[in-house]
């Protein structure tokens, strides 16, 4: 694809983004964004386009499973005692690719049901964006904590009686949604931790009865959870356990 085309490509994503953007705004606020091509009303609509377009890779991460993976490759890398191997940007592209093919049927349920016929112009752009939500909706509903829901909606007056259902406000769902992966997430770290912990416990123990008390036991563990992790093919199980969680 020559760089004209990835050009053109870029510019009606961005439109349909944008479209769909100025939709959810109105929708959400109940501004009139209007029509009447004045100065007040397009600048509002250029602001509203350009906080959308800002904040859309946050959404997406925020209504994946990327937070949970990404925070238990995390603390991997601290319970085998690792600073910056492996480095940030490959945590985080692990993470994103694990996040691609967990959630590559919702991505195409809301293609198929929102994006594809918005841009065949045979639904508008409010309904595309309600069906494009709807699979993602679902996947929230069937990974958050009820008490965690619970939680979060007791402190809104208004959303006290809200139930974890796909339809609930998205100001709850999101951030009970995100709160569980979070909490998932530590609780999915304890148990990583567990068995590196003991490797540095038997080390410090062997270097305190040898008298070494002055070597640090973690420079010393840390080649043998190294080679305990290789030899259990560590990243196979650990990748093939976080993504199986979700099916």
């Amino acid at each position: 694809m020559t760089r004209q085309n990835h050009i053109r490509v870029f510019l009606i994503s961005l439109m349909v983004i944008g479209s769909m953007a100025n939709t959810a705004v109105a929708q959400e606020f109940s501004i009139s964004l209007g029509d009447d091509g004045s100065i007040s009303a397009r600048t509002i609509q250029l602001f509203a386009l350009i906080t959308v377009l800002s904040i859309a890779p946050g959404l997406a991460i925020m209504i994946t499973c990327f937070p949970f993976l990404v925070t238990v490759l995390s603390i991997l890398r601290q319970a085998i005692g690792l600073q910056q191997s492996p480095p940030n940007m490959l945590i985080v592209s692990l993470a994103l690719f694990l996040t691609y093919f967990v959630m590559e049927p919702v991505f195409t349920a809301a293609w198929e049901n929102g994006i594809s016929p918005l841009t065949r112009e045979q639904i508008d752009a409010e309904t595309a964006f309600i069906r494009t939500l709807e699979p993602f909706r679902s996947f929230m509903v069937a990974r958050l904590d009820p008490e965690t829901f619970f939680a979060m909606a007791e402190l809104r007056p208004d959303t006290r009686d809200v139930k974890p259902v796909p339809e609930a406000p998205l100001s709850v769902l999101v951030p009970s949604f995100l709160l569980s992966e979070v909490s998932r997430a530590f609780q999915v770290g304890f148990l990583i931790f567990l068995p590196f912990l003991i490797i540095d416990l038997v080390v410090a123990a062997i270097l305190m009865s040898m008298g070494m008390m002055m070597v640090p036991p973690a420079i010393v563990s840390l080649p043998f959870k190294l080679a305990f992790f290789v030899v259990a093919d560590g990243w196979s199980l650990i990748a093939g356990s976080l993504v199986r969680s979700y099916f």
